[in-house]
């Protein structure tokens, strides 16, 4: 079991999977103290049946440097494969601004090969690879040196069976000719703007039952306010204050620090220095903002007139359609979705792409009493009005 701990090292490595198809990865991180992830392992596999390919990359060392592996991370000739990549493209994309490139992750390939929806690594292993898989290292330290032997088999298993995931969904989706819908999932993941919130918009991420114009503005300066905060000194948000000590404030409007000392839900650190400042200061905004500038609630959907039976009638169609395709039915459309279609929304992501291939183009016609749906033992069928 190969740890590498200098550049060299890596870039070695990094020539050497350089040569072949495709090379697995993954990341070990901790994130509970921090704003930004801390990359505490990487592991690479090139193709191969045994570890002699495989390797454990220590970003912890003062001898290393990544740029090797982000100069893999740009050759096109080779295919990276990650499992529930999200979280392991945002470590690399706030550390250098580098997208792995061509991407495969074997989670959403696996979603539309009939896996269901957001498979674990765990059940494709037992599945595919057939392979019992130890979880008992999943919680532990990644940032304490050395890894126990317990800790580097777990993280080397991470990238061994995804080679043999990789080889089979990459089949079953040249078979099935499906490739292109995992490369319309994959652009969201690839996007810079999925991994970065500018503290402006946080709000948007907070959830409220008021809808007042007034009692947004508050929610927003506050958000973009705490966000800056936990961005520039790199802690959680929640170390800040949380959504419902936000809330509170926003309706209760503190006016000077007597007033703020009141606030239920608002951490001790928080009544006080620069964050008590920081608050203050933002409800006074929020409060203080022109009429014109306030942010307006999302009433679209409110408007809509939904048909309920027709939104039922769509449902039936998902069902129909998810069970003919081998896809999850919330991966092609969720719930708000077929309110939306059946209330005359045509914005969509199910009437896109290939969800509109599979039941977005019938969705459309159903709506429009060009197709009935009858049933047929078990079965329920699309026919022609």
């Amino acid at each position: 079991m190969k740890t590498i701990t200098t550049t060299d090292a890596l870039e070695a490595f990094c020539l050497e999977a350089a040569k072949h198809d495709y090379v697995t990865v993954d990341t070990e991180f901790l994130r509970e103290r921090t704003y930004y992830s801390k990359l505490c392992l990487i592991q690479l596999a090139m193709p191969g049946t045994d570890d002699s390919g495989a390797v454990l990359v220590d970003p912890l060392s003062d001898d290393l440097s990544l740029e090797p592996l982000y100069t893999l991370f740009r050759d096109a000739s080779v295919v990276k494969v990650f499992h529930a990549a999200r979280q392991d493209l945002e470590i690399f994309f706030v550390d250098a601004g580098v997208f792995p490139q061509p991407l495969f992750d074997t989670q959403v390939a696996a979603m539309v090969c009939g896996f269901g929806e957001q498979v674990g690594y765990e059940t494709l292993v037992r599945k595919i690879a057939h392979q019992p898989l130890d979880k008992t290292s999943r919680f532990t330290d990644w940032s304490r040196r050395p890894l126990s032997e317990a800790q580097a088999k777990y993280a080397l298993a991470d990238v061994t069976h995804l080679r043999q995931i990789y080889e089979f969904l990459s089949r079953k989706l040249e078979q099935s000719g499906r490739e292109r819908w995992v490369a319309e999932e994959i652009q969201n993941l690839t996007s810079p703007e999925t991994y970065v919130t500018p503290p402006r918009e946080a709000w948007k991420r907070v959830k409220t039952r008021t809808t007042s114009p007034k009692f947004l503005a508050v929610v927003q300066e506050l958000a973009a306010f705490r966000e800056e905060y936990a961005q520039t000194r790199n802690i959680p948000r929640s170390r800040v204050y949380k959504d419902d000590a936000m809330v509170e404030l926003a309706s209760n409007k503190p006016k000077n620090h007597e007033e703020l000392g009141r606030a239920r839900l608002l951490l001790r650190d928080a009544r006080k220095g620069e964050i008590a400042d920081g608050i203050l200061k933002a409800v006074a905004a929020g409060v203080n903002r022109a009429a014109a500038d306030m942010p307006q609630p999302d009433r679209s959907r409110e408007k809509l007139q939904v048909n309920p039976a027709l939104a039922d009638l769509l449902r039936v169609l998902l069902k129909a359609k998810s069970e003919n395709a081998g896809v999850a039915a919330k991966l092609i459309a969720p719930a708000a979705d077929l309110d939306g279609i059946a209330g005359g929304l045509r914005d969509v992501p199910a009437l896109k792409g290939w969800r509109n291939e599979v039941f977005g183009e019938d969705a459309l016609r159903l709506c429009k009493g060009e197709i009935a749906l009858t049933a047929k033992g078990s079965d329920v069928k699309v026919v022609e009005v």
